[in-house]
């Protein structure tokens, strides 16, 4: 198999993951409602951290975020077991474990008002 077709069925994966596993996540996993809540950017808007942002440059942090670990994991895993595995760990392991764990990480964020994950703790057992 080559090189165009694996990266269009990967795609395909993102596409599929994206379209009914994220919201199978968001409704069934964190029970979010579209007017639930104003993020922390629109609530408390000062102009320095708290900036409301367009969804296409979130959308550019988070992918870079994401995509992070899997161009050092992926080729490690392929040089050990091949690239089979390299390809299903970096597709599907980004849809079923980086993916959910970056919203849940933004969800509980926007629940905190706009904490840090590393300040939530701190903050709820003082």
């Amino acid at each position: 198999m080559n090189a165009p077709i694996l990266a269009v069925l990967g795609l395909a994966c993102f596409a599929i993951g994206y379209r009914f596993y994220s919201s199978f996540i968001e409704r069934k996993i964190f029970s979010i409602s579209e007017y639930q809540n104003k993020t922390p950017a629109e609530e408390f808007e000062d102009g320095l951290d708290f900036v409301p942002t367009r969804k296409h440059i979130l959308f550019g942090h988070h992918f870079t975020s994401i995509a992070g670990a899997a161009p050092i994991i992926g080729p490690c895993i392929a040089a050990f077991w091949g690239w089979l595995p390299a390809l299903l760990w970096v597709i599907l392991g980004t849809i079923f474990m980086g993916a959910v764990h970056d919203f849940g990480a933004l969800v509980i964020s926007i629940r905190e008002k706009g904490r840090t994950i590393a300040d939530i703790p701190r903050v709820i057992y003082r």
